[in-house]
């Protein structure tokens, strides 16, 4: 961060501080520093780019904003409170520990959270001003009196308000006449020193309490034995933001110097708050006339009569429609894949070596498809594949032993996978497209179509992609009846593997497992960023993380790959696709693809690598769980530390660091909405620092340098 930086706000918690950066009126940027116990190790991320910040505050632990345009409440991290559930026309807010209440536009209060001794008892009323402090919360209703609530046994003071500024079982209130008072338990109160001193405004954090002197613009700290109420502990102090236009509020006196030019900081109204006129309400419609004619009676009746029929003719037409669009969808199907059953036997579980004698299959005889021998001949055409050698089909079932089930060491989006190794030494994995024998025409034509294009889609996007966390396609064999892709053999297994399946793993430590996400996370980033056209993955999960003979991880399986849209804020409109317990609901829901899909699953499999659940588990009773509704609870309320992985050894000091941030980048990436997940480059950011967190003492593991492509 360029020391240079301007920030309209700042404010901070336990271990964290945030800023916020307006480089227009109608944007914002808020950027926050995470900071180790000791204050020694220090991170830095960008939590939020879009539409401008009107306020800012902070708890111990969550930071929340306003959107300037729709006073919407936005909190970080997101999952701390279900903001979506409230009234979003606040006109102001404060934030507590496990609370944020709002002050609405029509003045009255809200308030979320999971500490019912103040969001589940908000006073009734019309109030002007409201604060938070660690467990409290109060309000300066239109007469300037001060409302508590969720502080037993202490009463604030009496008199006119206009402010306040809440701590740990405290306060302080500035009055009309900018004096301060304090109030709370052990009989805390404003030091001598200051009770005559007239203060711009006042901010407190736990037991702290700050404020700007009118006079000079100083600040004055008290309520802990760090600081001493006799001395400044800054002099010139911007009592406020900068902000264009003041409203009814005024203008602080020459504060016009310390702004940019056009900007002010304001003060806090000193009217006479009893003048002050809550809002209004709306008075009721007239009601409508009651004299009717005898003739208008007339014609109600009949209009009541063709409502009527209009009513369950159109009710007959939409059974009808409904009926078709059923059919329609039952025949054409939902391409989601099933993860497989929970004990790992389903269809959609990877396929095991097999101990017993040979089955040999035999080559398939039925004629490719029209539209499958078209597209192979545009890629053909366009040279794509001019660098990928073409096997025989002859090479293909001698490496294969005619496709012995001895051979298969798993299963890809469209068929079968072989282990082999070719005439010349090479050893390679060999994926065979395999046809429907379903005995439903239709469905079994779908199938085959779907088939047909996840082969298209992974001999044409491999064909153009080279980077080193990418499996690399060797060759393809393009024959009358079979459809064959090659690939380099990966020795090391999958992710899913290692993380769920061996009892011995080399990846039984953070920095092994941190290492493996970042690679993974580079490929995804490579195939979002630097693909031309982009390149949608759609299937992201730990079985299609490939792990090579130096622990180097790659993505494979490209079958439900697609060209995404150029830009971040385009989506494709199409039938949702990929593996139960890693799709992206709302791509599920709304049928809307982005690149922010694919952020989604691999937030899934960062769930996986923390707390070594499958997507898709059984608790302690056997029920099926999925593990972002189990894990991500939490991590936002900082017990990371009851759901990580017991095989692995507890984190060191180093380590927990890295641990619990990874924890939060996989919350975000699991965000219900798109926008509000990071970016996958802003992925491979935060996986870069947790990992170089980690190996302040270098892992035994063998590593490679995963930076660029190849």
């Amino acid at each position: 961060m360029n020391s240079n930086t301007s920030f309209s706000a700042i404010v901070g918690g336990d271990g964290f501080l945030c800023g916020l950066i307006s480089l227009s009126p109608a944007t914002s940027t808020l950027v926050c520093w995470r900071f180790s116990v000791n204050g020694t190790n220090m991170s830095y991320k960008r939590i939020y780019q879009d539409l401008a910040l009107s306020q800012l505050e902070a708890g111990n632990s969550v930071t929340c904003g306003l959107v300037n345009d729709t006073n919407r409440l936005e909190c970080w991290p997101r999952r701390k409170f279900n903001t979506s559930s409230v009234d979003q026309n606040f006109s102001s807010m404060a934030v507590g520990e496990d609370f944020v209440c709002g002050l609405l536009e029509s003045g009255n209060i809200t308030c979320v959270g999971s500490y019912n001794a103040v969001a589940m008892q908000e006073p009734k009323g019309i109030y002007r001003a409201i604060a938070a402090g660690s467990r409290h919360a109060c309000a300066i209703n239109f007469t300037g009196a001060l409302d508590c609530w969720g502080m037993a046994g202490e009463k604030p003071p009496q008199g006119e308000f206009i402010s306040m500024a809440l701590g740990e079982n405290r306060g302080c209130a500035l009055r009309t006449n900018e004096t301060v008072v304090c109030w709370g338990q052990g009989n805390f109160s404003l030091p001598e020193r200051l009770r005559e001193t007239y203060f711009s405004t006042i901010e407190a954090k736990r037991k702290v309490f700050c404020g700007v002197q009118k006079s000079d613009f100083s600040l004055y700290c008290w309520g802990n034995e760090n600081f001493n109420p006799n001395s400044i502990v800054f002099k010139y102090v911007l009592p406020g933001p900068c902000r264009s236009a003041c409203g009814p509020d005024g203008i602080i006196e020459g504060s016009g110097g310390w702004c940019p030019k056009g900007q002010q900081i304001c003060r806090h109204s000193k009217s006479n708050i009893r003048n002050s006129v809550p809002p209004a309400v709306s008075p009721p419609p007239p009601p409508p006339p009651t004299l009717e004619t005898h003739q208008e009676r007339c014609w109600s009746g009949k209009m009541i009569a063709f409502l009527v029929v209009g009513c369950v003719g159109s009710l007959i037409l939409l059974l009808v429609v409904g009926f078709f669009l059923f059919k329609y969808c039952k025949c054409r199907g939902c391409r989601v894949h099933d993860s497989g059953r929970l004990d790992g036997t389903g269809p959609g579980a990877p396929v095991e070596q097999s101990g017993g004698p040979s089955q040999p299959h035999a080559p398939q005889t039925e004629e490719a498809s029209p539209v499958l021998e078209k597209r192979l001949s545009q890629l053909a055409s366009m040279g794509n594949a001019g660098h990928l050698e073409e096997f025989s089909l002859q090479v293909i079932l001698e490496a294969t032993n005619n496709f012995s089930h001895d051979k298969t060491i798993g299963t890809g989006s469209f068929g079968s996978v072989y282990q082999a190794t070719l005439e010349d030494g090479r050893e390679v994995a060999i994926k065979r497209a395999e046809i429907s024998n379903t005995s439903s025409y239709a469905v079994g034509t779908r199938r085959q179509e779907d088939k047909d294009s996840a082969f298209i889609n992974e001999l044409e996007s491999l064909s153009r992609l080279h980077h080193k966390n990418l499996v690399r396609l060797l060759g393809f064999c393009e024959d009358s009846n079979e459809r064959v892709l090659v690939y380099e053999y990966v020795h090391n297994g999958t992710l899913h593997d290692h993380l769920h399946k061996l009892e011995n793993s080399p990846l039984m430590s953070w920095a092994a497992r941190i290492k493996v996400a970042l690679d993974a996370a580079r490929g995804v980033e490579y195939l979002h960023r630097y693909a031309v056209p982009p390149i949608i993955h759609r299937d992201i999960k730990s079985s299609n993380i490939l792990l090579d003979s130096t622990w180097t991880a790659k993505v494979s399986d490209f079958g439900l790959s697609l060209m995404g849209p150029e830009d971040d804020m385009s989506h494709l409109s199409l039938h949702a696709a990929g593996t139960v317990g890693y799709i992206d609901p709302e791509y599920y829901r709304l049928q809307q693809l982005t690149t922010k899909s694919d952020v989604y699953s691999f937030g899934v499999v960062l769930l996986e690598i923390l707390s070594g659940l499958k997507a898709i588990h059984k608790n302690e009773n056997g029920v099926p769980r999925n593990v972002v509704d189990f894990v991500v609870p939490y991590i936002v309320q900082d017990e990371i530390h009851r759901v990580l992985d017991a095989r692995v050894p507890p984190p060191t000091p180093f380590e927990i660091e890295a641990v619990i941030y990874i924890g939060y980048l996989a919350a975000d990436c699991v965000t219900l909405e798109g926008r509000d997940r990071p970016s996958m480059a802003g992925v491979v950011n935060s996986l870069e620092k947790a990992l170089a967190a980690c190996l302040v003492h270098p892992t035994s593991l063998s590593r490679s340098t995963t930076g660029g492509s190849t």
